[in-house]
């Protein structure tokens, strides 16, 4: 671990390799495995049963529910949120058989985006800034920032606030809730500069 042990709260039913390091302020709950090479950013909580395994990639703050596996070549960035359950891949075609190792592809969560409860996503894909994935939803494909997806397999149904709340349908506009504008740019939206 590279932060001071006194500043990350480790469960004593948890394992923490040697070789993974874990940001200050991260909390590490009941039967968790953190494996070697793996990296946690600051102020993280993982909730009981996830594994984070070697070459997995966690940001700042981000939260982990209870039994999630992030599997190598998944990176979080900062401020990300997986509800309990949700499923990430890292192989398109698993065998039992045939060793896929040097096969496994890279997933990108960027930031502020969440994934609700018992969602899947498949490895090889970016989930766009402030993206929203509902629970259930079998994400395929790349998502835009902001957009919000359902079904399976997920299709886009509309915009979500930076602040977690629904935008109109076009995604255009003022956030009811904060106030934050949005604008058109490219096939998604994005802030409105100041």
């Amino acid at each position: 671990m590279s932060a001071p042990p006194e500043t990350v709260f480790i469960h004593e039913s948890a394992y923490v390799d040697e070789g993974a390091t874990i940001g200050p302020g991260t909390k590490i709950w009941h039967f968790c495995h953190v494996m070697p090479g793996a990296v946690i950013g600051a102020r993280c909580s993982l909730g009981q049963n996830v594994v984070v395994m070697n070459g997995a990639r966690i940001g700042d703050n981000c939260k982990i529910q209870n039994n999630v596996s992030v599997y190598e070549g998944v990176e979080l960035e900062s401020d990300v949120f997986c509800g309990p359950s949700m499923v990430f891949t890292n192989v398109l075609n698993p065998r039992s058989h045939v060793s896929r190792k040097r096969e496994y592809q890279r997933t990108l969560v960027r930031r502020g985006s969440s994934i609700g409860a018992n969602a899947t996503i498949v490895c090889g894909i970016i989930l766009g800034e402030y993206s929203f994935i509902g629970a259930g939803a079998v994400v395929t494909s790349d998502v835009l920032d902001y957009a919000l997806m359902v079904g399976v397999p997920a299709r886009r149904v509309g915009w979500m606030c930076q602040c977690g709340e629904r935008l109109p349908d076009s995604g255009v506009g003022r956030c009811a809730a904060c106030g934050t504008e949005y604008e058109r740019h490219a096939d998604g939206i994005r802030r409105r500069p100041r």
